[in-house]
């Protein structure tokens, strides 16, 4: 299914966005009007997907602030979860 679907952005800054609803394992994720790309995981309510790339070590970040930091490489349409930051 390739459902289009939201995600929340507060801050330009963020490597993260938050799901709206559930998004579904390869749904195209808008990021802004022209931007977009696929999931990569299924992601639960209100969980966070990575925005881009983030090496491991990296911050990640959400509504402007430093939440965490990558324990392994995450690709953009990931789920971003303690499975994969610290």
């Amino acid at each position: 299914m390739n459902r289009k679907t939201s995600i929340i952005i507060i801050d330009p800054k963020d490597n993260v966005g938050v799901a709206r609803e559930r998004i579904e394992k390869g749904a195209e994720v808008t990021v802004r009007e022209a931007d977009s790309f696929s999931a990569l995981d299924e992601i639960p309510a209100g969980h966070k997907i990575a925005l881009k790339n983030i090496p491991a070590g990296s911050a990640v970040i959400k509504y402007g602030e430093i939440i965490g930091k990558a324990k392994e490489d995450i690709l953009q349409g990931s789920w971003v979860h303690t499975h994969n930051m610290m």
